[in-house]
């Protein structure tokens, strides 16, 4: 998050690079934002209206108690997917009614700023949301960036200039103040980054005032030049920007004279590059949004060397023409737009644009293949991470798919191949967007493709509640399947039957469909599809009263997942599992596996099965008699489910359950105390709701008495842990929590029993052990906090 403020909740970047400047800008948006609900920054392209617009919403992050949240536009293509990009944005997954309505009823009810960032390709879609969200939600504020306003009632506009500059005949002598203007001092903090020690001084100062002049202030160019010094002096820069723009002056008549700046800028930099150089930086528009290197290698170096690609993308990164990002042990590139768009024009004129178009498609469409070849592996979390980051790599290769009935089988492989993930997401609506597309344009032709891309959608539009779709497209499906006498197809439409007549609940039938299905997959040894099988038939024996049958497919399942360190797939089966020791009335075993499934759930952040296990935990609360935490557990499951995908589509029983168990804990504790829990839950985050449900929050096992420990039960765990010698990354795999949480926790024990390292955690243990205190941990003694033995 940039750092002129703070925010509890939000999604704004850090700052990576100083700001500097704009306190005028800064103070006049922030002055419209108090009297107008949406401004809108306009402007050229690269004058830093992002830039801006981020600083500001920073600044104004403590109004905004529901946080300060930024939605980039500038790689959507799709009119359509407008909304469905705000509520990504926002965390939020699909829910019933409409995108539009969820959106709606989810901030009509906060206090936020929502930053809709590069507009001007999307200005009638994002204008007419704009106006929806602001008839219905009075908290909110918009802050957009465009390079033209959005033309719409209550709209502030600011056109963002470009940086102060000083004027020709200012000299730099001493005292002259030239580093106060806003484009000196942007150049000279890039300057200090490319050449340590650079300043700004009486012998340069007119030359670099001269370059910024010609620049004309544009922070995109001066940064562009400022790098520069690795190579050259501020004199032979300045010769080299002169010499170009004694043309461009008198170039295109029609466009601004800003532009014409900023476009020589970018020629001279793409002039300063090599010859390969300039290749890659052409080949490199091809993606969307960012990449990873093995993306470069795969569809960019066909003319050159692995080594050679690697060079190149450090090259590129020197010159600041790409911009390097790490997160979560990732490395990944970007253009910023305006270099991306010039690059695409140079990249066409070589020829190649379609056929890298092709590379793009086919190389994505493999890494979509091995992340389904995959799922049920040790990697399946590294794979959902890694198709987060490639979401709009992997729409821009579907988009290509739909050029053609010849590019159309591809797509399907890929967005069928995609469906485990998008159930994870609760990316529903989006799957079914583009699967109904690819079969369109595919033209009806037969194959196996077809048969699993409607198996997909029949599954997606029950899950989305469309029963009469998902009878639809079964149906079709298994005519085909039948028709194309392909086994597999037969037994992936038998499971499509399965879920339809779960959907309609009738569990007999589907029994019958799912036993059929996990024959033929098992047989075949299709270990994902086999999964799949399983499961439904669980819940469908489940439901026909079978419970012998249904614990076996999730014994079964659990095995399976288990062993080969699968995560999403076990926390369904163990969440299900747990729904049924308790029916059985085992409520110790019932709250351990069902805790392990949330666990496992929020490892994967899916949200849907982390609201079904809150939900069942909320039941447990109440057989514990712990009323008021099952309200609030209850408050958070709902707000889970109505961003997520509804859980009742894992485990149909919840809703029936629910209102007998809130029937009860009203009773015991009344409305009044039952609604205020209920909307505390609601309100909490998910990771804050996850920790209360599984307990780390709280002081389970805090005691009131003198000389023992305030532990969690968490923490307790962790201490053994250390004990037994573990690492915090083999904590982290053993609790199924990530490793910075396992160090969390061990900070938070060592600032607790006043310790200074793991030993003294490992031999208090040991301590422990040998002399149990009857009840908790016993708090150390001052000679272990002076770590003495």
């Amino acid at each position: 998050m940039p750092s002129g403020g703070t925010a509890n909740v939000g999604n704004l970047p850090y700052e990576l690079t100083s700001f500097v400047g704009r306190r005028h800008e800064v103070a006049e948006v922030r002055r419209l934002l108090s009297m107008s609900r949406l401004v809108t920054l306009t402007g050229v392209g690269g004058v830093g209206k992002t830039r801006l617009a981020l600083r500001v919403a920073a600044d104004s992050s403590r109004a905004f108690v529901d946080g300060v949240w930024s939605v980039g536009l500038g790689e959507l293509y799709d009119t359509g997917a407008v909304v469905d990009a705000v509520l990504s944005a926002l965390n939020l997954r699909e829910g019933r009614g409409t995108p539009e309505a969820q959106l709606v009823e989810y901030v009509a009810a906060r206090k936020l700023l929502l930053i809709l960032d590069n507009c001007e390709h999307l200005v009638e879609p994002v204008a007419a949301l704009a106006g929806s969200l602001l008839r219905s939600c009075p908290d909110l504020r918009i802050l957009a960036t465009s390079r033209e306003s959005l033309g719409i009632g209550g709209e502030a506009t600011l056109r963002v200039p470009p940086l102060t500059l000083p004027e020709p005949n200012q000299r730099s002598a001493v005292g002259g103040g030239l580093v106060h203007y806003e484009a000196m001092n942007l150049f000279r903090e890039r300057a200090g980054a490319a050449v340590p020690g650079f300043e700004i001084t009486e012998s340069n100062g007119d030359v670099v005032a001269a370059i910024c002049r010609r620049l004309d202030g544009l922070p995109l160019a001066i940064e562009l030049a400022a790098v520069r010094l690795r190579v050259m002096s501020v004199e032979q820069i300045l010769q080299r920007l002169t010499d170009r723009y004694s043309l461009l002056t008198t170039g295109s008549r029609g466009a601004p004279s800003r532009q014409q700046t900023l476009q020589g800028c970018i020629d001279w930099s793409y002039e300063l590059c090599t010859r390969a150089e300039r290749e890659l930086w052409g080949r490199l528009t091809v993606f969307s949004g960012g990449f990873e290197l093995d993306a470069v290698e795969g569809i960019c170096a066909h003319t050159m060397t692995s080594d050679q690609a690697v060079d190149g993308v450090a090259s590129l990164i020197d010159k600041s023409i790409l911009i390097r990002e790490e997160a979560a042990g990732a490395v990944r590139y970007r253009l910023l737009e305006t270099l991306r768009d010039y690059g695409t024009d140079r990249l066409q004129e070589t020829g190649e644009f379609a056929s890298l178009r092709r590379r793009h498609r086919d190389w994505y469409e493999h890494l979509v293949l091995r992340a389904e070849f995959d799922w049920i592996s040790p990697r399946q979390v590294a794979w959902i991470a890694r198709l987060d980051a490639e979401q709009p790599n992997i729409r821009a290769a579907l988009q290509f798919c739909l050029t053609g009935a010849s590019e159309a089988d591809a797509g399907l492989r890929m967005a069928t191949a995609l469906y485990p993930y998008w159930r994870v997401r609760g990316k529903l609506r989006e799957g079914m967007r583009w699967l109904a597309q690819l079969l369109a344009v595919q033209g009806g032709e037969p194959g196996l493709e077809r048969i699993t891309a409607l198996y997909v959608l029949s599954v997606l539009s029950g899950l989305h509640g469309d029963p009469d779709a998902s009878a639809l497209y079964a149906e079709r499906g298994g005519a085909l399947a039948a028709t194309f006498d392909d086994r597999t197809g037969v037994a992936l439409m038998a499971d499509a039957a399965g879920r339809h007549a779960l959907f309609a609940q009738e569990p007999a039938t589907a029994c019958g469909h799912f036993e059929s299905s996990l024959a033929v997959f098992r047989e075949e040894g299709n270990l994902l599809y086999m999964i799949w099988s399983l499961l439904g038939l669980a819940l469908a024996s489940d439901a026909d009263g079978n419970q012998t049958r249904s614990e076996e497919c999730q014994r079964e399942t659990v095995a399976l997942t288990e062993s080969r360190g699968e995560s999403v797939y076990r926390g369904w089966a163990l969440c299900g599992a747990g729904i049924r020791a308790r029916q059985r009335g085992e409520h110790s075993r019932a709250k351990d596996l069902v805790m392990q499934g949330l666990q496992l759930a929020r490892s994967v952040d899916d949200r849907t099965t982390a609201a079904g296990c809150i939900e069942v935990l909320s039941w447990i609360a109440v057989d514990e008699g712990a009323h008021r935490r099952a309200a609030r557990l209850m408050g958070a499951a709902e707000t889970l489910a109505k961003t997520a995908a509804s859980p009742s589509a894992i485990y149909p029983n919840l809703r029936v359950q629910h209102a007998r168990f809130e029937q009860k804990a009203r009773r015991v504790i009344g409305d009044r105390a039952f609604e205020a829990e209920f909307r505390d839950g609601r309100g909490t985050r998910f990771e804050d709701a996850a920790a209360d449900a599984l307990d780390e929050k709280g002081s389970a096992n805090i005691s009131a008495e003198p000389g023992f420990t305030n532990l969690t039960r968490r923490e307790q765990q962790v201490a053994e842990l250390v004990a037994e010698g573990l690492t915090n990354r083999a904590i982290a795999d053993k609790l199924v929590i990530s490793q910075r949480t396992a160090q969390g926790h061990v900070e938070h024990i060592l600032s607790k029993l006043g310790f200074t390292s793991r030993t003294q955690i490992a031999a208090w243990i040991v301590e422990q052990r040998e002399h149990p205190p009857g009840r908790g941990l016993r708090a150390p003694s001052p000679r272990w906090r002076s770590g003495r033995s």
